[in-house]
């Protein structure tokens, strides 16, 4: 049953105790139990809202960097992973198989905040051996959220 729970709570953090056990044809009280459970054994690290920020007043940019690192003995990348999540710029660290080490999400008001950080925090860390800026242009879904517009999208459309 924690397993339901879990997936519930990660498809809408505000359901109720009580909605959750309806769902699941048990009490509020186990369903309250197993919440406290998962919390206290680490499953449930927080809730969150996802937020369409393309409504809002509130400017930002994001990107997403890719990092090559060169791991240091007996700590792998847990050293440099540590690090890098610490910058509250920082909304998700990734170790990844592939091309690139870790990938790095990160947040800012501008284009050149966001610049000034690849340069002067992440490339200077010295297991750093490259970076490779993505800027987000536009968010579709997030944590499987469609965060559609009523606008159009006009990047494909020709300028006149």
């Amino acid at each position: 049953m924690k397993y339901e729970v879990l997936k519930l709570l990660a498809r809408n953090a505000r359901y109720t105790f009580e909605e959750i056990a309806v769902m699941l044809d048990t009490t509020e009280e186990n369903v309250a139990n197993i919440v406290a459970e998962l919390e206290k054994d680490g499953l449930l690290k927080g809730y969150k809202a996802i937020v369409d920020w393309e409504k809002t007043d509130e400017a930002y940019v994001s990107a997403i960097i890719e990092l090559n690192v060169i791991p240091k003995a007996g700590l792998g990348f847990e050293e440099v992973a540590e690090k890098i999540m610490k910058y509250p710029q920082v909304e998700s660290v990734y170790l990844m198989s592939g091309v690139y080490d870790l990938n790095v999400v990160v947040k800012g008001k501008t284009l050149q905040d966001i610049a000034w950080f690849v340069a002067r925090e992440l490339s200077t860390i010295d297991s750093v051996t490259s970076t490779t800026t993505h800027f987000v242009m536009r968010r579709y879904k997030e944590m499987d959220v469609e965060l559609v517009s009523d606008k159009d999208d006009d990047r494909g459309q020709l300028w006149v």
